[in-house]
């Protein structure tokens, strides 16, 4: 009898999906392509909860938040006593309240006020690499901004900055054998909720004009955040900030260095650089797969997902879904991808896009004149273990 191939091995082997593996973390696409075109509505045994993948699909249960919940949690392994308590993980009316008071303090910290201290941290950081022909992107620039201006935003003790990193990219990771929050992932949610809790009151002794004293300071028709409220809303801040936004540029520069082509035509004209940043945010968002729990029973695509099922929305595979993006697997910046689900949608769509959008600008309006010609270093990277994201743990990049 002859040999089976490793195709037909595959092919008789049932389709599994599952968000924890190192192989996902590293290339999740193929596996979203089979989900979309054959299991558009999967029962995700690892996940234990339903996965939708195609645009649509997606696009539908971010606008219908009554049928679609998050309030039982957003991340695909919620932190005990997050839900129903953050923005991301309530729903309205308690969230539009929420929102209102978050984006009426964000509105008073105008997108000119980071211009000019984003700028100078990246020349700065720039500076520190400068004699380097190798140097990490994630480590010493893409991060090291990012820690900066979440800092400055809140208008953070510098002392804190190397805790309050490590903690906010332990507590977006996962465990891959557990399938759980592991004891130090979960520590450092705690450590990031003290840390908040004890800078929440400090500003309230001590208002400045920084974000956080907004936070406490916001008040809508009377009505002010408790201050439960800000204290999760800063750790999430943090947390999403530091990760997503670190996450977000490491993304970008990946593609830099893996599409030459592109990368010269924007050197050779920066105003490429918002267009080239919304399609990085479809062809490779760091912001992979978040959570749903369904309300009542759901008809979809002949499954039945119950009431109280779990629901995960796959942001990354509806972003390559053929329906929606022509030649979904090609990187072009010249698409203008208006409708990628890069920062979400619906009610819960990213508050924070737009401060993203300018700090990725900046960052590689700097580093591309400085560095017009890299590649990366490794074939194979280390992504960041992480149920909900994708990014690269350390990006190796070399000169010319």
């Amino acid at each position: 009898m002859s040999e089976l191939t490793l195709d037909q091995i595959t092919r008789d082997r049932p389709f599994r999906f599952d968000p924890y593996s190192p192989e996902n973390d590293a290339d999740p696409y193929p596996a979203y392509k089979v989900l979309r075109e054959e299991h558009p509505c999967f029962w995700s045994e690892e996940a234990g909860m339903w996965v939708l993948s195609r645009h649509e699909d997606i696009l539908n249960a971010l606008q219908n938040w009554r049928l679609y919940s998050s309030a039982k949690g957003n991340l695909i392994n919620e932190f005990p006593g997050r839900a129903g308590a953050t923005l991301g993980s309530s729903d309205p009316p308690r969230h539009d309240r929420l929102r209102a008071l978050v984006q009426s303090a964000m509105t008073k910290r105008a997108l000119d006020h980071v211009i000019e201290p984003a700028r100078a941290s990246v020349r700065r950081h720039l500076a520190a690499i400068e004699g380097k022909d190798v140097f990490d992107f994630v480590g010493e620039l893409g991060g090291a901004v990012t820690l900066d201006l979440i800092f400055y935003l809140f208008a953070l003790p510098p002392e804190n900055a190397d805790e309050v990193r490590d903690n906010a990219v332990l507590m977006v990771q996962t465990d891959p054998v557990t399938r759980q929050k592991s004891p130090a992932h979960l520590a450092a949610f705690q450590w990031m909720a003290d840390y908040a809790e004890r800078i929440v009151q400090e500003r309230k002794a001590n208002p400045g004009d920084d974000l956080l004293s907004n936070f406490i300071t916001a008040e809508i028709d009377g009505e002010k955040l408790l201050d439960k409220e800000v204290q999760l809303t800063v750790t999430t801040l943090i947390m999403a900030g530091i990760e997503s936004l670190s996450g977000f540029m490491g993304m970008f520069a990946l593609n830099m260095a893996d599409f030459a082509e592109a990368r010269r035509a924007i050197c050779a004209d920066l105003s490429l650089l918002p267009d080239a940043i919304e399609e990085s945010l479809r062809f490779n968002t760091s912001a992979q797969r978040f959570k749903r729990c369904a309300t009542q029973d759901i008809e979809l695509h002949g499954q039945t997902i119950k009431a109280g099922d779990f629901i995960m929305l796959a942001y990354g595979s509806a972003n390559r879904d053929s329906a929606v993006f022509a030649d979904p697997d090609t990187y072009d910046i010249t698409r203008r991808p208006k409708r990628h689900l890069g920062f979400g949608g619906g009610v819960h769509a990213c508050l924070g896009s737009m401060l993203a959008r300018v700090a990725v600008q900046i960052l590689f309006e700097e580093f591309l004149t400085a560095w017009p010609e890299f590649s990366r270093v490794d074939e194979q990277l280390d992504w960041v273990p992480s149920s909900n994201f994708r990014s690269p743990g350390k990006l190796l990049l070399r000169r010319g």
